[in-house]
C-alpha cells in the first residue's frame, strides 16, 4: 500500500503544472489507499492541461481520486453569468504579465491582450479584478 510521501512523489509533476498554470491546489491528502488531490483551475483549458498530465503520470490513475474544478466565471459554476469563451476575469494580484503566462506560456506577450482590450485598458499595469478581459488566440 503506497503512502502520501510515494503518491506525492509520484503525481508531483501534476501538481507542479498546476501551480505554473495558475491553478489552486486545495489539498493533497490520502484517502483511504488513494491520493486525493483537490485544486481550482482558472479555465477548462487548464482543467484539460492539468488531467493530460495525470494520464501522462499513470494513463490509469488507479490510486488518484482527482477533484478539479474551473473558477467560477471561467467556464465553472457561476452565481449570475460566467465570462465568455476566450476571456479572462482578473483576480486580485493579477498582472497582464501574470495572465500571459498562463495562456501563452510568456509573461512578454501580455501587449497581445493589452491591444486586444484597448477599449478598456488605457495602461497595461492598470486592471482591476472582476474586470473580464478578451484572451485572443
Amino acid at each position: 500500500m503506497a503512502d502520501l510521501a510515494t503518491l506525492r512523489h509520484k503525481y508531483d509533476p501534476v501538481i507542479r503544472l498546476m501551480h505554473s498554470r495558475g491553478a489552486a491546489v486545495r489539498n493533497v491528502e490520502m484517502q483511504g489507499n488513494k491520493l486525493l488531490l483537490r485544486g481550482e483551475a482558472p479555465s477548462n483549458d487548464v482543467k484539460n492541461a492539468i488531467w493530460d498530465e495525470i494520464k501522462k503520470v499513470d494513463p490509469t490513475y488507479s490510486d488518484l481520486t482527482a477533484d478539479i474544478t474551473v473558477s467560477a466565471g471561467q467556464g465553472g459554476p457561476a452565481g449570475t453569468a460566467s465570462a465568455p469563451a476566450g476571456s479572462y476575469t482578473v483576480k486580485k494580484g493579477d498582472t497582464l504579465s501574470k495572465i500571459s503566462k498562463q495562456f501563452y506560456g510568456d509573461a512578454n506577450a501580455y501587449k497581445k491582450i493589452f491591444d486586444a482590450n484597448r477599449d478598456q485598458l488605457k495602461d497595461p499595469d492598470k486592471i482591476q479584478p472582476g474586470q473580464v478581459l478578451r484572451i485572443p488566440s
